[in-house]
């Protein structure tokens, strides 16, 4: 039997590039949530709603290990990994849950 969980480690962030590091097997859904501030926290008092960097994983002990690293790391290591892959610091997830909203349709009069 196939195993396929996806796992993944990512870093959040806000309009002051305040830096969150978590991990989840449904990452759209965290981002969404993050957005949302439903997910609480620190992510919910810095409003943290920028997607800026994730990892996959296909085993969730690594993706626990990848995520302490990642925490253990200095701010400016942080930054760099982020800078390495996404230099602009675009929201990965800005289109994420978009197509959920229902549609509105207007009669012509």
């Amino acid at each position: 039997m196939q195993n396929d969980h996806r796992y993944h480690v990512y870093i959040m962030t806000n309009r002051s590039r305040n830096l969150y590091v978590g991990v989840t097997s449904k990452l759209m859904i965290r981002a969404i949530q993050h957005k949302e501030g439903t997910y609480g926290g620190f992510t919910s008092k810095y409003k943290l709603d920028r997607l800026v960097y994730y990892e996959v994983f296909t085993q969730v002990q690594n993706a626990i290990a990848r995520e302490k690293q990642l925490k253990g790391w200095s701010r400016i290591k942080k930054i760099g990994l982020i800078v390495s892959i996404n230099p602009a610091w675009k929201d990965l997830s800005e289109e994420w849950g978009k197509s959920f909203l229902p549609l509105v349709r207007r009669e012509n009069t």
